[in-house]
């Protein structure tokens, strides 16, 4: 059986996409608020395209960039908003056609969408979340696609840009794709994906640094935090198939935490027999807790943060926050699991 990558959007997008692109002048990719590897890895890779098609493009993101994403190529040339908005509120202003990747609602970019609601900007979405907001003039929304980097290879594909993507942008969707699949231990059945990487590879990217640069590359106070979660903070509950994480801003800061140090961490406790579902909370200020969840199998993590944290994300990754303190979100997922027995049905638990 042979497979070829299919086109992902159709003629006439494609043709309203590529004008939007040739009468542009100012082009600003911007990506939601603490921007992971497929934001980064999706913005910069698209950002490359277009300025080697002699566009004035640029990246803007809410926040900084994760101390173990720098490596990326090109991310020193961010605008990151919070520590420079003048630049950003420029940029986006004389911008005439911006990019939304990664994200399909204003509320994701934090302060960036006030400057984005007054702009006169043409408004493209590329995205893989469920339930776009109606915030674009073309809405590229694709929920069974595993990351946004991987939809963006495939739009450049189906525009005829993909000749102009080189070894550095090949890179950064590399890195989207690899981070929003776990290393393709998840998320990761469709054979499209192994199309796009073996192109990507023959482009020069060097996959194995990309892994090691994201996966096994760690600083001290990292270990040492995520050790002590797992340690110390770690509970299980087996009745529910479910593991529960959670770190204090008191012990954040007792280990130097810095923006990046629990990445992963969430992951850890599904490689236990019979854990199908694992939450990490971790307290980001004392009234705010930002909740993460992954699952393994059909366990549908994304119901869990739709329904109780005001979030949401793919079955198996998902993402909320809890408005309250940390003794109260965990009071309160305990709650849930004793009582939603449409997700939590204990007969369902494998030991």
């Amino acid at each position: 059986m042979s497979f070829t990558l299919k086109p992902i959007i159709d003629k006439t997008t494609s043709a309203r996409l590529q004008k939007l692109i040739n009468d542009a002048e100012h082009i600003v990719i911007t990506c939601h608020v603490s921007p992971d590897g497929d934001a980064l890895g999706s913005s910069l890779g698209l950002c490359q395209v277009l300025q080697d098609l002699g566009k004035s493009a640029v990246v803007v993101t809410p926040d900084m960039v994760p101390r173990q994403l720098l490596f990326i190529p090109n991310v020193k040339s961010i605008v990151v908003a919070s520590c420079q908005p003048h630049v950003a509120r420029q940029c986006i202003s004389r911008a005439d056609l911006i990019f939304f990747l990664d994200f399909n609602e204003l509320k994701r970019i934090d302060k960036l969408a006030e400057i984005v609601e007054i702009s006169s900007a043409e408004r493209v979405m590329i995205d893989h979340h469920l339930d776009p907001a109606p915030i674009a003039s073309i809405t590229i929304s694709h929920p069974e696609v595993s990351s946004t980097s991987a939809l963006v290879y495939r739009v450049l594909n189906d525009l005829g840009y993909i000749d102009k993507l080189n070894i550095a942008g090949a890179t950064c969707i590399c890195t989207g794709m690899m981070t929003d699949t776990g290393n393709f231990s998840y998320n990761s059945l469709d054979p499209q994906l192994y199309l796009i990487m073996a192109d990507l590879v023959a482009r020069g990217v060097d996959k194995d640094e990309v892994y090691r640069s994201v996966f096994n590359t760690s600083s001290e106070s990292k270990l040492r935090l995520q050790g002590y979660a797992i340690s110390r903070n770690l509970r299980l509950f087996h009745e529910y198939g479910t593991a529960l994480i959670t770190l204090s801003g008191e012990e954040l800061n007792q280990y130097h935490y810095e923006r990046g140090d629990t990445e992963g961490l969430v992951n850890v406790p599904l490689s236990i027999p019979g854990i199908r579902c694992s939450v990490f909370m971790r307290q980001d200020s004392e009234n705010y807790v930002k909740i993460s969840a992954r699952s393994i199998g059909d366990f549908p993590v994304n119901l869990v943060c739709e329904r109780y944290f005001g979030g949401g994300g793919h079955l198996n990754a998902a993402g909320g926050d809890w408005n309250g303190s940390l003794d109260e979100a965990v009071s309160t997922f305990i709650r849930i699991m004793e009582s939603d027995s449409d997700l939590w049905n204990k007969k369902e638990t494998i030991h």
